[in-house]
């Protein structure tokens, strides 16, 4: 067989991202706090960056030949193309990257500006500082005043530094027992675990220790007084805690032979006790500090129905260190040494620039594509009412912005905005019409409609998800029963049975 050679053409379409632009990607994505740290970090180890200081702030930069540094943000990101033809949209317009929102979709004159948080006097910095005793420090204290051996003591601090904030232990004796021998070089037996943990299971607060929450219910429970009700709430509780959590309390009292009246008695009984006995005392400060929302924007309102939108973020102005702007006035007589000395200073200016760039484009980029959701969600920033939310997908914000789509996802992923009434994720915003032949029909108004709806329910009888469907129905909102019962299940309502209080 004879083998021929042939020829063939192929066009491939391919794109690739410079290091600038993986560099701004990753740094759009990061929230305000991360891109402060960020920041800090960068001015640590990077020779050529500096912060301006407030009193230097005015100084004009200089360029190598030591004329004025003028140009803009812009004009450095217009740089980087070829050609005029080849800049975007929105590098190629010079309109200002502060505005104020005025009506659903008019822009006004610049009145709002990219303020630090410290200079926005109504969004105070929060705080995570606790001079309370933690739910850790309790444990320890208490430890301390039981005489325990060298390896109880070990095994019991291993124990509590596995409980959790709101009291539970997060780890199995067994896996405990492994963790002792892997990390302390102590070998263990699971029941050695288990002996010391219903020690600690004494301890205070009551029920701390517990592995799940029926177990945390009886830990509490065996600790009240003997009593009729006490000892059948034990019962039901220890024999009957998947019809408990399930609501089925004629099943209970059949099944225990008592009447309804008497098991009522021992349900409140229950109802008093803690489910997170831990949640009473101070949590430790490094939690605290990762559960407070940090917020990316402030919006503001005046009486006429105007918006004012804030940037928040603690980024100094940054430039480079003067020293690294002239290094012609390196002098030496070794050639060589006298190049690489100024190879090294050009590098480090270049990553200084590429940095100022990358911080000022992020701030850019987030101002602009708030600023567009302003615009669309203007009514919702006035009233705060979820069903003033109007239907709006990237696609909206990208031809206000003329950002891609994959740009606008990371600048609002995890990124918040604080009003006077709350702080709000920007993604609350984002929601697709749930019919296309009415705008009205999203899935944030159905929600609002569903929450008020339980809100207003009677408790006695509370609404089902068939009969929540036809309230909308008669609204004027034609969703299925599914479509309810998906929603109702995402805000964290339970079915109407056990909902249901007598």
């Amino acid at each position: 067989m004879e083998k021929s050679l042939s020829l063939t053409s192929e066009l491939r379409q391919q794109q690739k991202l410079t290091p600038l632009q993986v560099q701004f990607v990753r740094m759009l994505e990061m929230t305000g706090p991360e891109a402060e740290e960020e920041v800090r970090r960068a001015l640590d180890e990077m020779p050529a960056l500096e912060a301006v200081d407030d009193s230097t702030a005015s100084e004009a930069q200089s360029t190598e030949d030591g004329a004025l540094f003028t140009e803009s943000d812009r004009d450095m990101q217009r740089a980087d193309f070829r050609s005029d033809d080849d800049v975007p949209d929105y590098l190629a317009d010079s309109t200002p990257t502060t505005a104020a929102v005025k009506g659903e979709f008019e822009f006004d004159a610049p009145v709002a500006t990219r303020r630090s948080f410290d200079s926005v006097a109504s969004m105070p910095e929060p705080t995570s500082g606790t001079d309370d005793e933690t739910l850790l420090d309790t444990l320890t204290s208490q430890l301390n005043e039981l005489s325990f051996d060298d390896t109880d003591r070990r095994i019991a601090q291993y124990i509590i530094g596995s409980i959790d904030n709101n009291g539970y232990l997060t780890r199995t004796p067994r896996a405990i027992a492994d963790d002792l021998a892997i990390n302390e070089g102590m070998w263990v037996e699971a029941t050695d675990v288990e002996r010391v943990l219903h020690l600690i299971q004494q301890m205070e607060p009551a029920g701390v220790g517990a592995t799940d929450l029926r177990e945390c219910l009886l830990l509490q429970l065996q600790r009240l007084p003997r009593s009729a009700e006490s000892l059948t709430a034990r019962e039901v509780i220890a024999s009957y805690f998947d019809l408990f959590t399930k609501k089925h309390f004629d099943r209970i009292a059949s099944a225990m032979g008592i009447s309804r009246d008497d098991l009522d008695n021992a349900l409140a009984v229950i109802s008093r006790l803690n489910p997170k006995p831990g949640s009473a005392l101070a949590s430790n400060a490094l939690d605290e500090r990762t559960r407070h929302i940090t917020p990316d924007f402030a919006v503001e309102t005046d009486a006429a129905g105007n918006l004012s939108l804030t940037l928040l973020n603690r980024i100094p102005e940054l430039r480079v260190e003067a020293t690294f702007n002239n290094e012609g006035a390196l002098t030496g007589s070794n050639e060589k040494r006298l190049e690489e000395a100024r190879m090294f200073i050009r590098r480090k200016r270049d990553d200084a620039r590429n940095f100022i760039k990358v911080v000022s484009l992020r701030q850019e980029t987030l101002f602009k594509v708030m600023s567009a959701i302003l615009r669309l969600q203007h009514k919702f920033f006035i009233t705060e009412q979820d069903e003033d939310i109007r239907p709006m997908v990237l696609r909206d914000i990208a031809a206000i912005t003329g950002y891609n789509l994959s740009v606008i996802s990371r600048a609002t992923q995890g990124k918040y905005v604080a009003t006077v009434r709350g702080i709000y994720p920007l993604k609350k915003f984002f929601n697709e019409k749930l019919r296309d032949d009415n705008e009205q029909v999203t899935a944030n108004r159905i929600i609002a409609e569903i929450k008020n709806a339980i809100a207003n329910e009677d408790p006695t009888n509370p609404l089902s998800d068939r009969e929540i469907t036809a309230r909308l129905e008669a609204a004027g909102f034609d969703i299925a029963r599914r479509t309810v019962a998906k929603y109702r299940e995402n805000l964290g309502f339970p079915v109407a049975r056990l909902r249901k209080r007598r």
